[in-house]
């Protein structure tokens, strides 16, 4: 019975076979238990069926030995603790913090998962997830069982990894033994959230004071970074207003600050209103109530948040070369290693070392504008010459490289071959809505000012702005 037991054991898979040995270690136990009653010489009498017999004199076989033969004993408790053994057996879930060095590979072979397993596990995981993308301090769980006692890994059944809060990427040892992968998703739901108020001190701290996360703030100042200097245009006492959309997960926790559908900005006595709209082709925008299109082509300034104008566009007098030249850009002093933001649409055409600009790189838009920047502590990841980028998108970081005196960006507009002043460009709008477009984008307009008349009654004095 041994011989068969172990060649079983060697034949099968890992959780099929830990199936058949445990059953067939049970049987055993029963085989060897009715057969010690049938061979017993020392019992006088048979058992009448009215007597009850207590299984549990299993756990305490030495106390018996006047009922069964020494053989059968021994027998039934050898079989009776490698079952106990077996039970003992705990499943758990672990947490597994990803250190630096790590990678999928490594993580799997820990998990007592052989290479060829880790290395089937890896080309199946590539169509949900880049697992380059782990990071040091990302949390992932598995699901094993263990020896309590060693804390041995006995049998792996699941590991999985959250690339972002409401979805998951799951991979399991399927019963064939072969390891299978998938994605979960939650079901979200949209959450209207909305919010008001007086501007004091920056934009970002009097919207953070009103529960606006940072996410949402930034694309609020992105919306009217097209025409609204932040730094000369918004005072003290202006007013905010925005309707955004949270995306709340099934336990309730917002896993995402998704779309601004509604941003407002009153400054003194007009009010510019703009409205989130997705057209027929899949484009997005944001219009007036008439739909008119606010954006236009280029940013005044890459950078999320407003910073100091250290140089500005025109004749000065040179930090470095210590004598009067035209400044062909404006320079934005900001901390070493913030984003820097492409201006526009377009396409890279210069992503390298560039003398006195320092790490360069210079942005073709349309027919008629360029972009560049200069000073840059380095590129983002994939910034190259040819690579498609889309406004807003980080396209390197602030440094002092080249001739530079501290950490800053220098920012050049570039129209029809001639560079012109970044603050005062005007660059064309885009598209305005007409026909079907329009109707539908109306009554949407109509739909969101009437749920929050009554929120933003205290600032309907003021006139909304024409472009």
């Amino acid at each position: 019975m041994i011989n068969i037991l172990n060649y079983i054991e060697t034949k099968l898979k890992h959780r099929t076979k830990r199936k058949i040995i445990t059953l067939g270690y049970v049987l055993a136990i029963i085989g060897a238990f009715i057969l010690s009653l049938t061979n017993n010489n020392y019992v006088n009498a048979s058992v009448s069926s009215n007597e009850r017999f207590d299984y549990l004199e299993l756990e305490n076989l030495t106390t018996s030995q006047d009922l069964y033969q020494d053989s059968s004993v021994d027998n039934i408790r050898s079989l009776f603790n490698v079952v106990s053994s077996l039970v003992r057996h705990k499943k758990i879930v672990k947490e597994i913090t990803v250190q630096k060095g790590d990678n999928l590979i490594s993580i799997l072979k820990n998990l007592s998962i052989d290479r060829s397993g880790a290395n089937s596990i890896y080309s199946k995981i590539k169509q949900y997830y880049n697992p380059t993308d782990l990071k040091a301090g990302q949390k992932l769980s598995a699901s094993l069982l263990i020896n309590p006692q060693t804390e041995e890994i006995i049998e792996f059944y699941s590991l999985t990894l959250t690339p972002q809060l409401g979805e998951r990427i799951v991979i399991s040892l399927g019963n064939d033994g072969d390891y299978q992968v998938k994605k979960e998703k939650d079901e979200l739901v949209q959450e209207i959230n909305s919010a008001t108020g007086e501007i004091s001190g920056t934009l970002s701290q009097s919207m953070q004071r009103q529960g606006v996360p940072s996410r949402v703030i930034n694309n609020f100042i992105q919306i009217f970074a097209y025409s609204i200097d932040f730094r000369k245009d918004v005072r003290k006492g202006d007013k905010f207003e925005i309707v955004y959309e949270n995306q709340i997960s099934p336990d309730g926790k917002i896993v995402k600050s998704g779309d601004i559908l509604y941003a407002g900005l009153i400054m003194r006595k007009d009010r510019i209103g703009l409205y989130r709209f997705k057209n027929a082709r899949g484009d997005v925008d944001y219009y007036t109530e008439k739909g008119l299109a606010m954006k236009r082509t280029l940013y005044k300034m890459p950078l999320h948040k407003c910073s100091r104008i250290s140089s500005p566009f025109g004749k000065r007098y040179h930090p470095i070369l210590k004598h009067y030249k035209i400044h062909w850009g404006v320079d934005y002093a900001a901390p070493y290693g913030t984003p820097i933001l492409a201006g526009g649409d377009g396409v890279v055409q210069v992503a390298k070392y560039n003398g006195a600009y320092g790490n360069y790189v210079k942005i073709r838009h349309n027919s008629e504008f360029s972009t560049a920047y200069g000073h840059m502590k380095g590129f983002a990841r994939g910034i190259a010459p040819g690579t498609r980028v889309t406004q807003g998108q980080v396209i390197g970081y602030v440094g002092s490289t080249g001739r530079s005196t501290g950490p800053h960006v220098h920012y050049e507009v570039v129209q029809n071959g001639r560079r012109v002043n970044p603050r005062t460009i005007k660059a064309s709008a885009g598209e305005n809505l007409s026909g079907a477009n329009l109707n539908k984008f109306k009554k949407m307009v109509a739909d969101i000012q009437t749920s929050y008349n009554t929120m933003f009654a205290q600032n309907n004095a003021s006139q909304l702005a024409k472009k």
